[in-house]
């Protein structure tokens, strides 16, 4: 009995004493509290244009804000660039940028305007293998128009999915991870 029992604990105890550290989970998805697209004019042309997404404490509670500090200026090219951020400890900034950076092959930004804004977007940047990104834009503003552009950022796209471009994520499929809409205006 008691070789039974001794034989009972070294089981109980080898099973017992496993790998304690769980899953892990690969690809958790980014908590995002600030972005700010930073539209820089090229040339002589002056005027930076930031627009904000503000959501300090994160999905729910207080509804998060939203600015555009200024027109965009009919004829003009900008260098666009986003900082996004996780401030949801005051304590500690997170440069999510450089996370979806490191993560570029599983993350993919479109620049969607509606029909009565005339911009133009492109991408400046890519992943790895060649294809695109977003954290870096061009921008065109086009003729004087009022309109929304909303910008989404997905999740383990299908970067290669027929029809997808920078204004067109149906059929890119991923889960979103953010969705902005600004309202803009260019001006003459």
């Amino acid at each position: 009995m008691t070789k039974y029992l001794l034989f009972s604990l070294l089981v109980l105890l080898a099973t017992s004493c496993g790998d304690d550290d769980g899953p892990v989970i690969e690809n958790e998805e980014e908590l995002i509290t600030e972005l700010v697209y930073t539209l820089t004019p090229t040339g002589s042309a002056t005027g930076r244009v930031q627009l904000v997404f503000n959501d300090p404490d994160g999905d729910g509670g207080v509804a998060p804000i939203q600015q555009v500090t200024g027109p965009l200026i009919a004829g003009t090219t900008y260098q666009g660039t986003l900082t996004i951020t996780n401030r949801s400890d005051p304590s500690v900034t997170i440069d999510v940028a450089d996370e979806i950076r490191d993560e570029a092959e599983d993350h993919l930004f479109f620049y969607v305007p509606d029909q009565g804004l005339d911009v133009s977007v492109s991408y400046s940047d890519a992943d790895a293998n060649g294809a695109p990104l977003g954290l870096e834009t061009v921008l065109t503003a086009g003729e004087a128009s009022t309109g929304t552009l909303e910008l989404i950022l997905r999740h383990e796209p299908d970067k290669n999915a027929a029809g997808i471009d920078i204004e067109t994520p149906a059929g890119a499929g991923g889960e979103t991870d953010i969705a902005v809409t600004w309202s803009v205006t260019v001006r003459n």
